[in-house]
């Protein structure tokens, strides 16, 4: 079949601050299979990997996030950690403020230092709001400054339907979120701290001679599943947000606002079955493999390779990639000097006659001028082009 290989080419191409959750899996991809019938205030079922949003409903109402919120908190402290301005092995202090949050707790003493590793482990697996705050003054030098850092991070991921007004997802009125941005979120930091992300599989954790259990119980339900957070306060309801990888294909499901918890487990565990037994997913060009070798003019080499900016994922319903396919368009004619990542064409994409819309090829190295009698050759070329 012509292209077969493009055969698999649908979907988005991912920059650092991708708001592709925002987008629907498009009805000509979606599965004759039905998802499941979901009783929540919201829920998204999404591929992380390539950022369609296979299901929803309700995904932009507003919805108190409880612990949820966590999720940008770690995020935070796992990318500072990252750029190397705090280390693992710093020793926070931990103050009276932190010392007497209320809710769910890791129980640090007050005045005592502990490393921020044991911190972490407390706010993911115990959902500590105490090691929140402790964290978020350690960071930023008070919980208020912390905050500030969540938002512009919300506003840097596109999560344009939230707000935060602490590190722990304690009630607020002006402290709130969505289905779709959680689970943006969850997909960038599953994406950008693949080794952090780790923490979210620890089934429990001990502190201070006291042993809890992480409140995910789908860890325990099934090996695939591997993270990641939950939540519950009297006015957000029972909220959970769970992933899972199976055959390459990873997937994240967040149900807000359920009655209680069993269900919120049972109704994410729904979902996350349903897309793997619905939808099949492919990582169809990654960024060093060639999508086309056009020739070039003027340069030192008679052609460039033309590479997606990103790794290009897929999602479609299991049995429908052969009715994908791709038309590459080059911006001819090429001519050198140019830089890598240069944008040289697009591929334009579509289902069952449908246009699934045109995503960019760069060049994958800088392409430089080429000899003077080549040159002028290739003036004479095109003249003639």
């Amino acid at each position: 079949m012509l292209f077969r290989s493009f055969a698999l080419l649908l979907f988005f191409l991912v920059p650092s601050v991708s708001t592709a959750a925002d987008i629907v899996l498009p009805q000509a991809l979606r599965s004759s299979i039905p998802p499941p019938d979901i009783d929540a205030k919201s829920w998204v079922l999404q591929d992380q990997k390539s950022g369609w949003v296979i299901a929803a409903s309700n995904p932009d109402e507003r919805v108190e996030p409880a612990s949820i919120s966590k999720l940008m908190t770690a995020y935070i402290v796992f990318d500072e950690l990252t750029k190397g301005n705090v280390d693992e092995d710093d020793e926070v202090l931990v103050s009276e403020r932190a010392w007497k949050m209320e809710g769910s707790r890791m129980f640090v003493r007050v005045n005592t230092r502990v490393p921020v590793r044991e911190l972490l482990k407390g706010l993911i697996v115990q959902s500590g709001n105490d090691a929140a705050v402790a964290l978020s003054e350690h960071i930023a030098g008070s919980e208020e400054g912390f905050v500030e850092l969540m938002n512009q991070t919300a506003a840097r991921l596109g999560l344009d339907g939230t707000s935060y007004r602490n590190s722990t997802g304690l009630p607020d009125p002006e402290h709130y979120s969505t289905a779709r941005d959680i689970s943006t979120l969850t997909r960038a930091l599953i994406r950008d701290f693949p080794g952090y992300y780790e923490l979210y599989s620890l089934k429990s954790y001990k502190y201070n001679n006291i042993e809890q259990r992480n409140r995910n119980v789908l860890l325990w339900r099934d090996d695939d599943v591997d993270g990641v957070k939950t939540g519950h306060t009297s006015s957000a309801g029972y909220c959970l947000v769970g992933s899972a990888e199976k055959d390459g294909m990873r997937l994240i499901a967040t149900v807000m606002g359920a009655d209680n918890s069993k269900y919120r487990a049972d109704a994410v565990y729904s979902l996350l079955t349903h897309g793997f037994a619905a939808y099949e997913g492919f990582l169809v060009y990654d960024t060093g493999k060639p999508v086309a070798s056009p020739v070039v003019f003027k340069a030192a080499v008679d052609t460039v390779d033309a590479v997606v900016a990103e790794p290009l994922y897929v999602t479609v319903a299991k049995g429908s990639a052969d009715s994908l396919s791709a038309k590459l368009s080059i911006d001819e004619p090429l001519v050198a000097p140019f830089d890598a990542g240069t944008r040289l064409g697009r591929v334009s994409l579509s289902i069952k006659g449908e246009s699934m819309g045109e995503y960019p090829l760069v060049a994958r190295e800088a392409v430089a001028p080429g000899s003077w009698l080549g040159n002028l050759v290739d003036s004479v070329k095109l003249l003639l082009y």
